[in-house]
Order: structure tokens, then sequence, then C-alpha cells
């Protein structure tokens, strides 16, 4: 990860804070460091930063007959001393004290470096007493629009040793992982000891060429919480399996004591053997004693002459069904209340019945899993993107697949604010979600769901008009599980007390970026009566005079109320009455849409005249408006969040174009902060030192109220991300360029972890306005209602990622012209807007491998 050059690799050193994500949606994760090391086990259905399952790593013995040579190491590099990496609020560079005393007792590899484009991660391990290179790359598949496929709860491992030295090699890969059935995900075991362990059992099976661990505990009732399977798979012939150790000194044995044979001899090896146990048997150790668990591994062999290769390819997969509402929520429902109603289930559990059919499909489909991936992560990195865009675009699907999201059995996707961590110690603790759920205001960042995976976000949209709406058209800004469970209309809520206005808007948006994203006409003509009963809402609420502008207490994202004329809640309503319009034409309410559209000119107007001050938009307080939490005449970040919603839903400008430009230049002016140093932090801590970010709020020209606006004084990626893109999409690329090289340099593994943006709690959602950058950079807007497609031309002999709700691919430029070629899906395009000239009709149709030149030749 690197603000220079594209996959620059990382030293362990530099890189104490990454922790790459493995796992899909709604599955839970675990994480691997740029040192190598596994860490952040969250499987149990609970957010847990800090999730350990002690033995659970690689190691490797490496052999020379002749001189001789044997040497077992842990696939780890050395930790940094302890709290020498510390960063505020941040704990990703934590290394669990079990991998500390492991590496103090037993050799490591003396340094790691890391590349990665999620969802791949590389880590090259360095040890000059070795006679082998060895390296591994880690995934879990993902491929935009096949929310199946990105669903697997599977960690891919792909081990490469090559024969450095001029004579041959011999050696065992081994992979050791513990027995976490029974666990709760939240208390950290004590080796392989945890109240919830006991009568934990592990398998050795052998088929089609692999050979599999089964790690499982049926002596538990099957609705308990710590209920499950896990699988650790290993495709080396021969592999030898070690089924119940407890120490890691245990393991690090095995391997020194395993002898080599050749592939060809394991063929002959008589049907009784006991090690390797016969194809297509089983042998199991267990059950463990109460209150412990039983370690697995699996070892794979490896002979290379010199200059050899070979790979030893693992995977770990799992199989938790027993999601619970075990979360305090809004509205003071505690789990413990709802008793038996408290079963949620888990959507990934019923598409397989156990976590041995989730390896089968791995082993079956893995080169075509892994194919698919890296096409999407070949599609990103086309070279017309600068440098360090790719990571971090690619890295946005990260938080999609962490546990800030799930889905229930149902197929419901719920998503919390983000994961507790170090960031809400001081009010919640560090386990569990953050902020339940399906936060409207917070949601409205949100871009990368709608655009990778339409379908979840989709079901948001539904769940919002079908559930949360009330009978008087408002919409609480937080859902409630069970589904049946009264929601929230009549009392207080939560940050902020009464249902906010922005997530109100913002469903408007949201819906009509669905459409747009191929929801279809019968979807928005379902939903929209209840559109119209929220905007009606709206209006009697806020502007019973008509007057165009919104009026009195305005409930808000900043978890206070806003008051008086602000063009925070001003250009978000802009924005949604331009929506309805355009819904209402997709319907054919011609009278419909003629009203929004005359209040929409009305409103334009009117904030434009009353609060642009020649330099950006302030907030006018009128009679009777609370002071406290206001801004004032203060200079706002988000202050034109509406506009860039319109941008990405091709609404026009929404005040004159060129107020909003010279508005942006002031945020950039006066809020992108170089220097931390001597900054007095009112709160939480998201920037320091000599880092760069931008300020929620400054005061530039004095006037800063006694209250101000709540987290003015903080730095939020999620804002940080929509204002650069924002800029942009405006033409202001030294000033969007300057906000992300100061967010990509916070997060480039140093003191922060790429995959880990943090506000209220990790993976934090607001981060998810980050996709927009894509479309800023790039001019990509897709209209699945018109099946058109805006994109601006990309440097000759380059490359620009093209997504729509059927398929993705590339637009190159070529001498020949612009080239359209599909690499999943259909890309069914019947125009091209290009430079924001439509085109005729191009009626494009295309398959997988499929290219058409669609435009004339680049110059």
């Amino acid at each position: 990860m690197s603000t220079g050059d594209q996959q620059r690799p990382i030293p362990h050193t530099e890189g104490r804070h990454v922790a790459m994500p493995l796992g899909g949606i709604g599955t839970g994760n675990l994480a691997l460091g740029a040192d190598g090391g596994l860490r952040q086990w969250q499987l149990h259905n609970i957010g847990n930063h800090r999730g350990e399952l002690p033995g659970s790593f690689f190691a490797v013995r490496v052999s020379q007959w002749e001189p001789p040579f044997d040497a077992v190491r842990v696939l780890q590099a050395p930790p940094a001393p302890l709290g020498s990496t510390s960063t505020p609020l941040v704990t990703d560079d934590v290394v669990p004290r079990w991998q500390r005393d492991l590496l103090a007792r037993a050799d490591g590899v003396a340094s790691t470096t890391f590349t990665g484009t999620y969802p791949f991660g590389r880590v090259e391990y360095h040890d000059d007493t070795l006679p082998v290179q060895i390296s591994l790359e880690a995934f879990t598949p993902l491929v935009p629009l096949d929310v199946d496929r990105s669903s697997l709860p599977a960690a891919l491992f792909t081990f490469t040793i090559t024969n450095t030295d001029s004579v041959p090699v011999h050696g065992w890969l081994g992979a050791g992982v513990q027995n976490a059935v029974g666990g709760d995900g939240v208390l950290p075991p004590d080796g392989v000891h945890h109240p919830g362990y006991g009568g934990n059992t592990n398998r050795v099976h052998r088929s089609g060429g692999w050979t599999s661990l089964l790690l499982e505990n049926q002596s538990l009732s099957e609705r308990h919480p710590g209920a499950g399977q896990m699988v650790l798979t290993c495709d080396a012939a021969p592999t030898a399996a070690l089924p119940a150790w407890t120490s890691p000194q245990q393991l690090l044995d095995f391997l020194a004591s395993r002898q080599p044979f050749a592939a060809q001899d394991w063929a002959q090896l008589p049907p009784d053997a006991s090690d390797p146990q016969p194809t297509g048997s089983w042998a199991q150790a267990g059950p463990s004693p109460a209150g412990s668990t039983w370690n697995a591994a699996l070892a794979g062999q490896f002979t290379l002459a010199p200059g050899e290769s070979s790979t030893v390819r693992l995977a770990l997969t799992w199989h938790f069904p027993n999601r619970q509402v075990n979360f305090t929520q809004f509205g003071g429902i505690r789990p413990e209340q709802l008793a038996d109603r408290a079963w949620l289930g888990n959507y990934y559990t019923t598409r397989y019945p156990d976590a041995l059919a989730v390896a089968e499909r791995v082993q079956a489909e893995w080169h075509e899993l892994e194919r698919l991936s890296r096409d999407w992560t070949d599609v990103l990195g086309t070279g017309a993107l600068r440098a360090g865009a790719v990571e971090h675009l690619a890295a946005q699907a990260a938080v999609i697949r962490s546990p800030s999201f799930f889905r229930t059995a149902d197929g419901h996707f719920f998503g919390f604010e983000g994961v507790h961590g170090a960031s809400t110690l001081m009010w919640s603790g560090d386990v569990g979600g953050s902020c339940p759920l399906n936060c409207t205001h917070v949601f409205n960042y949100v871009q990368a769901v709608a655009h990778l995976f339409p379908e979840v976000e989709r079901d948001m949209r539904e769940l919002e008009l079908d559930v949360l709406q009330a009978p008087e058209g408002f919409i609480p800004h937080r859902l409630l599980l069970p589904l049946d469970t009264p929601q929230l209309w009549d009392r207080e809520i939560g940050g902020p007390g009464e249902p906010a206005l922005d997530g109100m808007l913002g469903t408007v948006l949201k819906t009509y970026r669905e459409v747009r994203a191929g929801a279809g006409q019968d979807w928005l003509a379902r939903y929209w009566p209840r559109l119209q009963r929220l905007l009606h809402y709206v209006v009697e609420g806020w502007d019973p005079q008509d007057t165009g502008v919104l009026h009195g207490i305005q409930p808000s994202t900043h978890d206070i109320d806003l008051a008086g004329v602000n063009s925070f809640m001003g250009t978000l309503w802009l924005a949604a009455l331009r929506a309805a319009e355009e819904m209402a034409l997709l319907l054919g309410d011609r009278a419909a849409a003629q009203s929004w559209r005359e209040r929409f000119e009305t409103a334009s107007r009117a904030y434009d005249e009353a609060l642009f001050t020649g330099e950006y938009y302030v907030q006018v307080l009128e009679d009777g408006d609370p002071v406290q939490f206001q801004w004032g005449r203060g200079c706002l970040s988000d202050q034109l969040i509406g506009q860039w919603w319109a941008h990405q839903l091709d609404l026009g400008h929404l005040l004159p174009a060129d107020h909003v430009r010279t508005a942006l230049r002031a945020v950039v002016q006066h809020n992108l902060r170089t220097d931390f140093t001597d900054f007095e932090h009112g709160y939480r801590v998201f920037a320091d030192r000599d880092e760069t970010g931008l300020l929620v709020c400054t005061w530039p020209h004095g006037g800063r109220p006694e209250v101000p606006t709540r987290y003015c004084d903080e730095v939020w990626t999620g804002t940080e991300q929509q204002v650069a893109a924002h800029c942009l999409a405006e033409g202001l690329v030294e000033e969007g360029n300057a906000i992300l090289e100061g967010l990509w340099s916070r997060y480039d593994g140093r003191r922060r972890n790429p995959y880990n943006q943090v506000e209220c709690g990790d993976h934090y959602v607001r981060a998810l306005s980050g996709w927009s950058v894509l479309g800023a950079l790039t001019g990509h807007v897709w209209d699945a209602t018109s099946a058109t497609l805006h994109l601006r031309r990309p440097p000759h002999g380059t490359a620009y990622p093209v997504l729509t709700h059927t398929g993705w691919g590339t637009a190159e430029a070529t001498t020949d012209g612009l080239v359209l070629t599909a690499r999943y899906g259909q890309l069914a395009i019947d125009h091209l807007a290009l430079e924001g000239q439509v085109s005729s009709a191009v009626d494009l149709h295309l398959g997988p491998g499929e290219r058409a030149t669609v435009a004339g030749p680049v110059p």
C-alpha cells in the first residue's frame, strides 16, 4: 500500500498496522499481517479486533542431505517492542502475546515484506540462513456483482517455495489452527483452554488429492452460539496430519520429525498406514477434556532441485450458523430481553451444509475463483488510475466483508456503523457492532456496496421502506431486530434523538441510485407511493410555508440537531427534489415531476441567496433556533454533500456552479490541516503529529460558537473522500488530490491499517464514500434506466474500469478508438457519453472476453 508506485513492497517494520481481512460477505474474518502472522479472528458472529486463536500459524522445515542442513522456522517476522508502534484509537499493530511468546522461544524468519491489492495479499519471507525463498499469497474470492462467490467463508493460501541453492532441498510446509468450536469470539483462549471448550474433535480425511482436517464439537446443542465447524485442507502430495496437539512446540517438533518420501512412494503406502492416513478414511482425535480443545495441523512436503519452485495450497473454511442479537439496540433493547427471538442465523450457512462442503467447493473451483478475483484487480489496475489509487479503491471492498456487515438466515443485509474497537472504549467497549443498525444518515456516505453488490444494497432500501417507515411517512434512522420488533416510531433513538432528517433525504437519493443501478421501473413503482409520503412529510414538517427552504430543528449525522437555514441539509434537500423529479418522469407522473421541479428551483435560489458569502456557504439561524452545536459562520467540510450526490446521479448543479467551486476551494484552504503537532483535540484523535487531514469544521474568520457543532475538530475519512471526489468532479484536481494524499499517507500501514478506516469503531462504513473517487477520477457514471455509460477518455494507451449492474470490464484508449472489453458478466450498453457528449446508440452487448471499438481514435 503506497501513495507512490503501486505494489511497493512494505517491510514489516514499516507495515506494523497492516492487517488484511480474509473472509466473505457476512461470514466473519481473520486477518493476515505484514509480518506473516494471523490475527483478528472474528468467526463467531461478533466483531472483535483483538480476537485471538492461539496455535494458529504457519511454519516450515527445510533440509538438505549434503551438505547437511536442517532448520525449522515459524513463518512470521519478529514483533516490535510493545507500545512502540501505537497510534491513537487503533490496534491493528497488536501482536498477540502467544505469538510474541512463540517467537521468543522459536526461530522466526528474519523479516518480511508485504504487497497487496485487495483481495490479494502477498508476504515475502526473508531469511539468508535458508536455502529457499518462500512467499505466500492469500485471498478470499471477490467477484463484484457475484454475491455468492464473494460470500465464501474461506481463506485461501498459496505458498511458493523456490530452491535458491545449488543442491536439492526438501522439507515440509506446516499450518496449524485451533479448533475454536464452542468459543464465544470474545474471551481469548488461554492456550487451548476456554470456558466454552470441551468435547472438541478433529478428524482427518483424504479425498481427491486433498487432505482435510474437520474441526467440530458434536456435544454442543444445535442452537448453541458457538456451535459450528472449521476445516483446514491442503493439496500437497504427500500431506501429513497432526490431529491433536496443545502447544506450538509440538507442531514444530512434528515438522522436525517428518521423514521425507517421494510422491511415488506415497502412492505405494499400505492401506493400513497410520501416518499418513489412507485415502478416503477418517482418523479422529478427541473429544477434548472439559474447558479445553485441540489444535490441529497439516504439513505438505516439497522436494526441489536447484532453481526449482513448488507450491503448497492450503485453505481454511468455517461454518458458524447461530448468529444472534448479541448487541444492545437503541431504544434500550438488550439481548436478554429477546429470549427465544434473539436467533438470527447466517445466510452463508444456508448455502452449505457444513464447512467441509465449502472446502470441497474451494478445492474444485480454486483456479476459477482466483482467476475471477484477479480479473477484478487487473481491471482496477489498468494503468490509467494514478499511483496509489488502485490499492485504496480495491480496499473499499474489505469494509463490506468486515463484521460491520452481516446477512441473516432469511437473506436480509444489515450493517452496523462499524466494529467496536479502541475508538469506542470510552463508551461501549471494544467488542461487538457499533451503533446498530442500518443507520440511514451514516449510510448516506456509503457508495461502494451499491456499485459492487447492488442486490444487497437494494435490500437495505426495501427494509427502510417496508419495515422502518412509519405510517405518518417518516423513517427512523436505526432499525431494530428481529424485524417484527416495534420500530423506533415513538421513542428516542440516539445519535440523534429524533429521526435524522439527512437520513430520510438520503433514502430518496439512495432509492433513485438503486433504480439507476438496475432495480427496475417496476421496483420503483412499488415504492413510489412510500417515497411520496416521505417527501410530503418533510415538506409538512420543515417547510409548511412552501418557501422551498427547510427550517427548524433538523436532526443530523453529527448526532445533534442542526437548525436554521444550512447547506448541509439544504443540498441534500435540493438533490432529493431533483431525484424525485427524475423518478416521477420515469413513472410518467408529470404532475409530480413538475411540482418537485418548481420547488427545487425556488429552493435553489433561496439557499444560494441566504447562505453564500462569496467564499463559502454558511448557516443562518432564525428566531428561536438553538445556538448549541451549530456552526454559524464556520466553514463545514460537508456543506455541499448534496452536490456530491447530484454528480453521482447525473442531476446537474444544484447551486450556481461557480459558487460551488469557490466554496470547495475554501473548504480545502481552511479545513485541510497539514500538521497537528500543536492542535488541541477536543474528543477523538484521527490525525496527529505531522499528518494531513480535513477537519470537519473550522471558523477561519472567527466566531466559533461556545458549544460548536459536535465533532468539528475531528478528521472523518468518509467526509474527506466525499469532498475529494467532489473536488475532482468539479475539476479541482489539485485540491482533491491534496485531500487523498493526506488520507492515504495516514493509512499506509505504518500508523494505520489501509484496510481499516476508523471513526466510531473499526471498519467504519462512512469510509465507503471512497468508492465515489473512482467515478470522479474517470467520469464513470452508469444509468441502467437508459443503459447509458458516462466516461471520460482515458489517456492514450491506458484504460479505465467499467462497472455496470450486469458486468464489468475496461475501456481502453487505442489508436483505433475507445475499446470496451467485458471481463465478467455482460456489458450491455445502449448509449455512450464521452466527456459529457452522448453518442448515438451503440447497442453494445459483450460477453466475457469479447471486445468492441465504440468511439473514434484517441488523440
